[in-house]
């Protein structure tokens, strides 16, 4: 049986939909909080229990015995944890509540994870630990000591706090930094969704940097595949400068797609799909923001058998389908 925390979200419910279409019985963790907007978290949910493998539980992840609750009444193998207080920028104004959720309630999960004594504990990371990276791509061994964000700070705390209790408690841990993941039933707070919206209002986008931005963009089924495939592997971690540190069952992937596009290239591919002349304003760097991600998914390739078979028009076509269905636009 699987564990999903944040199963309501954008990944957690589209892992959620694979393993229950595979009949993997899933449970299903998620608070449906209002950080955008919570009809498309309840309209993923309904599709979720029309399975009768699925059990969900409304819950906060930062209320340690509810948590534990859960895992003494159900039979928890594995855990996929994916809940987290989501968005860069928010974290520069509302640093509390990434406290709250993305440092205690890691803890609380892995904890009570580590106690039940489950096979695999995967979580979810992101390349915002990499900070203002000058060098591309970039390599899992490259240094995450420099996030610029409050956000990336957590992120960079949950593989800290994961590495070590792997280590003392031998409790099997994989950390997946993903990088910008998007697709249908994404996130309204992503950069394709606004876009979407504006472009339907007739407004014109908004483009930081002044359009300089480079992004490598995950599509959604490639990374719920990966993620899914390292759920029955176990791997180490060599510690660098010891050898006498007996190795830690725990490691780290990057999931991208191995590709680095501008903003421009996609304002283009999407005026490509739509057929029509898309306005924008240029605007200068966000604080918080990195200019370019680029991933190394070469390990990810080997061990996860992580694909990038879709590119951006084939990615963002499929979404736009999404976006039209879901909003009965005609």
């Amino acid at each position: 049986m699987y564990l999903i925390t944040g199963c309501s979200g954008f990944i957690g419910f589209n892992t959620a939909l694979k393993l229950l279409k595979k009949k993997i019985k899933v449970v299903g963790v998620d608070n449906m909080n209002n950080y955008y907007d919570k009809s498309l978290k309840i309209d993923r949910l309904k599709i979720l229990k029309n399975f009768k493998l699925f059990k969900f539980y409304k819950t906060d992840i930062s209320n340690f015995n509810k948590l534990k609750t859960i895992f003494v009444k159900n039979k928890i193998k594995y855990v996929l944890h994916l809940a987290a207080q989501a968005g860069i920028r928010y974290s520069l104004k509302n640093p509390d509540i990434y406290f709250k959720y993305n440092v205690l309630g890691f803890y609380n999960i892995i904890k009570i994870s580590s106690d039940f004594k489950i096979k695999h504990f995967i979580f979810a990371s992101s390349s915002s630990v990499y900070g203002e990276q000058k060098k591309f791509p970039i390599k899992e061994q490259f240094t995450t000591d420099y996030p610029i964000q409050f956000y990336a700070a957590t992120k960079k705390n949950n593989e800290v706090i994961a590495h070590s209790l792997s280590k003392i408690n031998k409790l099997p841990c994989t950390g997946l930094r993903f990088f910008t993941v998007y697709g249908p039933w994404g996130r309204p707070d992503m950069a394709f969704f606004k876009f979407m919206k504006n472009i339907l209002q007739k407004k014109p986008i908004k483009l930081y940097n002044y359009g300089k931005h480079y992004r490598d963009f995950s599509y959604i089924d490639n990374v719920v595949d990966a993620m899914l495939n390292s759920v029955k592997k176990s791997y180490s971690l060599k510690i660098a400068g010891n050898k006498k540190i007996k190795k830690a069952p725990f490691t780290i992937y990057n999931v991208g797609n191995g590709k680095s596009v501008s903003l421009i290239k996609c304002v283009q591919t999407l005026e490509s799909i739509l057929k029509i002349k898309i306005k924008f304003n240029r605007l200068p760097l966000q604080k918080g923001d990195v200019i370019k991600t680029f991933a190394d998914v070469s390990k990810a390739k080997k061990d996860l058998n992580l694909k990038a078979n879709y590119n951006l028009k084939h990615g963002l076509t499929n979404f736009v389908k999404w976006y039209y269905k879901y909003y009965n636009i005609r």
